[in-house]
């Protein structure tokens, strides 16, 4: 019989389904008013690219203050922050100003950037045995996400006299709600390592094969997905194709990233994440070859629903296999780190995505992007020829 999760993950999965919403409504909406706004077809992604500097550079203050104040404090400090953004969107809009609009997007990438974290939360909230379904649990939110973010998207932007700045009212409300029910979530206090042992250096931790894989892995999925993610709404309006045909293929690639994480616990469980991880590489590298062989809509809708799923099967058991690898003093920095690198690269491929698309064209991109997934598959074969009978088990050398 499967054990129920407590109501505290439960929470946090709507906490990140509102989370995802609003991203996805990011999504759609940010290239386009970029490109609206910016002084130059270069510079139409630069919002994007701001956004996700603001989420890398919330990620190591995001994990220490929670270590000192909590989970709940931090998540209501997070979406205080998110709010103050989207407000700000909403001024940067009214007076046409790319400047005030790109300072909106990074104060959202920071309250985004305190909002990963739900995903630990929910391993926190959980019993041991339980910790991969809880994070699919909470990943899962991103089910409702992708309905309701391009509805919100395709409804919301000409609510106003200004094109787009009903969507940012939408997103406001997005983060008043998440502010309620965090309110409402319990979650696990401060940890206090007075009474435990001497954390690690961090080098060492980040030298575990196990951790090395798990960032690679994340990075790799995360900056693939977020480069042709950001390039599809600008190579999709270049081809001819309407908004709402935009927002749709969002909406199904987004279905796919977060659909399947109801099972991929149970997968990594009985698979093991290496093997996920490479399954998930190779569905990278399918949606990459569809991307250069079929430049239709067809053919944009099939290349993100497998980003999408290649996504998911990358990071999902890159988190949980992280989650093994530290002590809970030790939990804050190994956190701060993995989210700092991982971020740090969607920054860089967010910036990237407005130049190369321009550049090279949607074939051009993906085919750019096809030989990437093969690093995660490399270090796994790898460890699994040299490293694998050295891999420490930190629950027996604790016993």
């Amino acid at each position: 019989m499967i054990r129920s999760l407590p109501l505290p993950v439960t929470l946090l999965s709507l906490c990140q389904a509102l989370l995802v919403t609003g991203n996805i409504l990011l999504i759609a909406v940010s290239p386009l008013i970029g490109a609206s706004l910016a002084p130059s077809a270069w510079l139409a992604t630069l919002p994007v690219a701001i956004q996700w500097l603001g989420l890398m550079s919330a990620t190591i203050p995001a994990s220490l203050l929670m270590a000192r104040l909590g989970r709940k404090r931090g998540f209501t400090l997070g979406n205080l922050m998110g709010l103050a953004g989207a407000l700000l969107a909403i001024l940067a809009l009214h007076q046409g100003s790319f400047r005030l609009f790109c300072v909106a997007t990074f104060a959202i990438g920071i309250g985004i950037g305190f909002g990963q974290l739900y995903r630990f939360a929910a391993v926190e909230a959980a019993p041991p045995a339980d910790r991969d379904r809880a994070i699919g649990l909470v990943m899962g939110g991103g089910v409702l996400a992708a309905f309701f973010g391009p509805w919100l998207a395709r409804h919301s932007h000409a609510l106003a006299d200004t094109e787009f700045l009903g969507s940012f009212i939408g997103l406001a409300v997005l983060y008043t709600i998440a502010l309620i029910v965090v309110h409402f979530t319990r979650l696990p206090g401060p940890v206090d390592t007075r009474t435990r042992g001497e954390p690690r250096p961090l080098s060492q931790l980040l030298r575990q094969p196990k951790v090395v894989l798990a960032i690679i892995s994340a990075l790799i999925g995360y900056g693939v997905m977020t480069l042709a993610m950001t390039a599809t709404p600008l190579a999709m309006a270049h081809a001819g194709h309407s908004f709402d045909h935009v927002s749709m293929t969002i909406q199904w690639h987004v279905v796919a990233m977060f659909a399947p994480s109801f099972i991929t616990g149970r997968l990594t469980s009985r698979l093991g994440a290496e093997t996920m991880i490479v399954l998930g590489c190779a569905l990278l590298m399918a949606s990459a070859v569809v991307g250069v062989l079929i430049p239709s809509l067809t053919g944009y809708n099939l290349a993100l629903v497998l980003l999408g799923l290649g996504w998911n099967f990358t990071f999902l058991p890159a988190t949980g296999l992280l989650t093994e690898c530290y002590r809970p003093e030790e939990k804050a920095r190994v956190q701060a780190a993995n989210e700092f690198l991982v971020f740090s690269t969607v920054a860089v491929t967010a910036l990237s995505a407005g130049p190369l698309v321009s550049i090279a064209g949607w074939q051009g991109l993906n085919l750019w992007l096809l030989p990437l997934p093969l690093l995660p598959i490399a270090v796994v074969l790898l460890q699994r020829l040299v490293f694998a009978p050295q891999r420490p088990q930190i629950k027996q050398q604790e016993k």
